[in-house]
This record gives C-alpha cells, structure tokens and sequence, in this order.
C-alpha cells in the first residue's frame, strides 16, 4: 500500500534570485497547494512525476483555480485539445483566437489527464530518465519539449517551487496509519485517513479493502449507506474533525464554481453541521462564488 502525508504548510517569503521579486508567498496559492498536494502525490507515485512539479504547472497554468479554464471546464493544466482528444472542450483565446482546450467532469480528471499527456507523449520521454528531486531539470525540460511558449517557463515554475517549498512533496511516501490494503492509496489530513474514490467504487467495495464496516464509512462521511460515489470524490476512513487544522484560522475558504457546503466539509475532513455553525448559516442557506468560509 502506497501511503502519504499531509504535510503542514509553509507560511514564508523567500529570496531565490534575480526573478524571486515576480513570486511572492499568498494565501490563494497556498489554499490551492494544501487542498490538491496528496492527488500530486498520488499521481507522482503512480506516474513518476514530481508532485511539485504537477503543483507548479497547475498552479501557473489554473491561476491557483481561478482561470477560466479552470472554473469552466476544469482544466489545470492548459492543455489543449490535440488531434487524440475525444473529450468534451472548450474555447478561449491563446497564441490564436478560440483556440480549443480540453474540459473534464472535474479537477481530479485533470490531473490525470495531465500525467497521461506526459507520459504518452514522446517529446517528454527523456523527462522520466530524470531524478524525481531533479525539479529544476523537469521545469527546463518541459519548456525545451515545447509546454508552453513563454520564454521565462522553467523559471516561473522553479520560482514557484521554490516559494512555496513544493520540492517537500517529492519525498513521497509516509506511512499514514493502520489501514491496510495492497491496491487502495491512503493519505492523511486533519488527523484523519482518506481515500479518493475510482470508478465503480461504493462503500461495500471500499469497506472490503479497508477493514472498516461499509455502515460506518457511510456515517463517517455523512452519507446513506447505498449512496453512489463519483469518481474523484474523497471518503474520509474516521470521523471528521469539528474544524481544519490550526493553519486555517485565518484562512477562509473562498467559495469556488460548483462547490456545496458539503463538497467544502468533505475537502477539509470537517463535519458538515459544524461547518454551518461556524459560519452562523443554516441548511438552507444557498452558498455563492466569493462568499467566505471561516473552517475552523
């Protein structure tokens, strides 16, 4: 079993040279990294990709989520549609006018997708001779391999990388806890075991893989125990926490496009009816992009 941990966050500002002026330390970007750290650790375990280059490509390429591609059609990674893409799309204007990107069910499916372009694609092959800690020969290698245009690439992303210590997560593995399966990856957040939902998953299946009743992940994750799980959709493995971690107490949540409360409690591993109280809003109450989540 493949296990990680949530690492906790790194709240500085850094001198890294000449460009480091450009790239300075904000909460956005740091909400982004702590809400998508363990699905780029995933994919590194599963692709040999470093995660912190995963987290600087999305974090550049998304606007830390809040692109237009991002918000509309899910994509992280400004990849574009290609002549193999059978997928659904979107149009935005790049290096020509409504040029075509690729859009997926959600952000999950982007960060796949965009490991299956690097892995698939023969202009990145020389890339996985590299080093996983090797960040700043991937950064330089996807610009010489053509990703993207701008001249100052690897820079911004090493930049990034840097800031934001994101190397940290190339280190990869860490035992998380008891749980015990030889195909399910678990990961660590908020003092809690989580895992992330594949295709054709339910509670019963999950519950033959981790030990644990299918009643009591169903309950754990506030759910009915016949509930159909989408693909991509966290299942917290203990009961959630009253609140988020301590780095948060300052640090709202910014509602996003197509987020619910619930969808936001089970993102942190906190129980949905504190999640209300917290924010003095009842069950009733319909959540708008831009409002603001105290989550601890």
């Amino acid at each position: 079993m493949r296990k990680v941990i949530v690492l906790s966050s790194f709240f500085c500002l850094l001198a890294i040279g000449s460009v480091s002026a450009q790239t300075r330390w904000n909460a956005q970007y740091q909400q982004y990294i702590d809400q998508w750290h363990s699905v780029a650790i995933d994919q590194m375990n599963r692709y040999r990709i470093p995660a912190s280059i995963t987290l600087a490509q999305g974090l550049l390429e998304s606007g830390a989520g809040q692109s237009t591609l991002a918000r509309k059609g899910n994509n992280h990674f400004g990849i574009k549609c290609h002549n193999d893409w059978t997928g659904a799309t979107i149009h935005r204007d790049d290096d020509a006018t409504g040029e075509c990107f690729r859009s997926y069910r959600n952000a999950y499916d982007s960060y796949e997708d965009h490991s299956r372009f690097l892995v698939d694609g023969r202009r990145y092959r020389s890339l996985f001779s590299l080093q996983l800690t090797d960040y700043k020969g991937w950064a330089r290698g996807l610009k010489a391999a053509g990703y993207a245009t701008n001249p100052k690439y690897a820079d911004r992303l090493i930049e990034i990388i840097e800031v934001y210590r994101l190397y940290e997560y190339d280190k990869g593995k860490h035992n998380a806890g008891s749980v015990s399966s030889p195909d399910l990856d678990i990961y660590e957040f908020n003092d809690n075991l989580y895992v992330i939902a594949r295709r054709g998953d339910t509670f019963r299946t999950l519950a033959d893989e981790t030990g644990i009743s299918y009643r009591k992940l169903a309950k754990y994750n506030e759910r009915d125990k016949n509930d159909q799980l989408q693909e991509g959709e966290i299942v917290w493995l203990k009961k959630k926490a009253r609140k988020a971690p301590k780095e948060y107490k300052n640090r709202p949540h910014i509602v996003q496009a197509g987020e619910s409360m619930y969808s936001i409690a089970q993102y942190y591993g906190i129980r949905l009816e504190r999640l209300y109280k917290m924010n003095d809003l009842t069950p009733d109450y319909n959540i708008r992009v831009g409002d603001q989540l105290k989550l601890r």
